[in-house]
């Protein structure tokens, strides 16, 4: 998401601001992402367009993906989960985001049910 479309800082010129600590970390930014990695993020996109052009239209709202951090799902709705992969294809990492509302787990299906999905309708129509 691009930074003009952000709400506005509510510490901006604070010179207290307790995320000055924090900004001295992004001196370390990352790199964008190149090569093999960024082959596989942009392969990860267009698998994105299609899962959603393919599923949205019955309901399902995003993916779940389990999370190794803190053994916890994340729920992630198409449009929030394109705009954290097109930003760590462009900066080399995702800002943090807000999570799901009271996501209701039936609206949303793994990376691994989308590809069977796209797979299966894809199968059926090249038996036509």
């Amino acid at each position: 998401m691009p930074h003009d479309v952000l709400p506005p800082d509510p510490f901006a010129d604070d010179p207290d601001d307790p995320a000055k600590q924090l900004a001295d970390l992004d001196d370390d930014l990352e790199e964008p992402i190149e090569g093999q990695a960024r082959t596989e993020l942009l392969a990860d996109l267009a698998d994105l367009a299609v899962y959603q052009a393919l599923l949205e239209p019955r309901g399902v709202r995003g993916i779940v993906v389990d999370c190794g951090e803190c053994d916890q799902p994340h729920y992630h709705d198409w449009d929030l989960l394109r705009a954290s992969l097109e930003q760590l294809l462009a900066d080399g990492r995702m800002r943090p985001h807000e999570p799901a509302y009271d996501p209701d787990p039936a609206d949303y299906v793994s990376w691994d049910y989308c590809r069977g999905y796209a797979d299966g309708v894809t199968a059926n129509e090249s038996a036509y």
